[in-house]
């Protein structure tokens, strides 16, 4: 075939120990890593992740040059499994993919075929990316709270860190669902998009975080999506309502978590970890079918913007500085 055209980050200078640098190359189909699925990228995405994926301090890769992108939808093109055949449309999010294996920043890609998911009916390629791992983390999240008992009658349901990836797409779903949304974020002039979204209400990152945690405090809310971690996730447990639930996946508040068991014992708060990397493959496979259903956000340009692979590089540092707004879709 062809050679193609891929996002790749290496190390600069001479012996490979410089900065990272991510530059669009030309690489062969022998260049992919092995993989029983040949496909053909349709659209990709960036996420935080990649963006750490191009940087030299981002503990994300471990060997250079590498092809970021933690999301693909394609077509296969050729396949060794009996699972897909060509022209199947297909989903790959999670696992290894633009990790350790490369990504979908490339207009081909070879991937095991345990990994992917047939594009389910009611959703394009597109779409599925407009989504991509920050909309299935964001579905994984308010099915944790359904499950948990916190329903759209329940009372207000929190999302913080809500004009991000996770956060935007999260609003977007609790509102097709009938919740009543409080919206956090630290970007106020993100507020008329998030009401956009079906944010029924907002709140600035001081007005959410006091100075000083309580172990117990009001409670207020009957839910939340908590994609921020840190004093944030901290400060909101004390505050969910008796029997509710904190769906929890984000860190960009930090890693620690300051908190007493007063929440949980009395008045049987959850605190619901939620990974989107290596979620079995039925669990996987039910959550893209909701997206394609009840849980398709219902305004998905509000959600994203869509760039060609060549800008790519322009958009990682914006987002490591924060500066970053609901999902960028890498048309391929």
């Amino acid at each position: 075939m062809q050679p193609f055209q891929a996002i790749v980050v290496d190390r600069a200078g001479d012996n490979g120990n410089g900065d990272v640098e991510p530059r669009i190359r030309t690489l062969e189909a022998a260049d992919l890593p092995e993989g029983e699925l040949f496909v053909r990228v349709s659209y990709s995405s960036v996420n935080y992740k990649d963006a750490l994926a191009c940087s030299a301090n981002g503990n994300i890769v471990k060997t250079y040059p590498f092809v970021p992108g933690i999301d693909l939808a394609g077509v296969v093109e050729q396949s060794e499994s009996p699972r897909f055949k060509p022209g199947d449309e297909v989903i790959v999010t999670g696992y290894g993919l633009g990790v350790s294996h490369f990504g979908g920043w490339s207009e081909y890609a070879r991937i095991p075929v345990e990994w992917a998911v047939p594009l389910p009916e009611g959703l394009s390629a597109k779409e599925a990316m407009m989504l991509g791992t920050a909309g299935f983390t964001a579905a994984l999240s308010v099915v944790a709270l359904e499950e948990s008992g916190v329903l759209p009658n329940s009372g207000l349901v929190l999302v913080t860190g809500a004009s991000g990836g996770v956060g935007s797409a999260a609003v977007a779903m609790l509102a097709r669902l009938g919740y009543e949304t409080v919206a956090s974020t630290g970007k106020p002039d993100e507020a008329e998009r998030l009401r956009e979204l079906g944010a029924r209400h907002i709140l600035t990152r001081e007005e959410l975080v006091p100075a000083e945690t309580k172990p117990l405090d009001k409670q207020l809310w009957a839910g939340a999506v908590d994609c921020v971690g840190g004093r944030t996730l901290s400060s909101i447990l004390p505050r969910i309502r008796y029997s509710g639930a904190v769906a929890a996946s984000g860190l960009t508040g930090g890693t620690a978590l300051s908190a007493t068991v007063l929440p949980f014992i009395l008045r049987g708060v959850r605190l619901i970890g939620i990974d989107s990397v290596f979620i079995p493959m039925a669990r996987r496979t039910d959550i893209w079918r909701q997206l394609a259903g009840r849980l398709k956000p219902d305004k998905p340009d509000a959600l994203f913007r869509e760039i060609p692979l060549g800008r790519v590089p322009e958009i990682v540092q914006p987002m490591l500085n924060g500066e970053s707004r609901g999902r960028i879709v890498v048309k391929l």
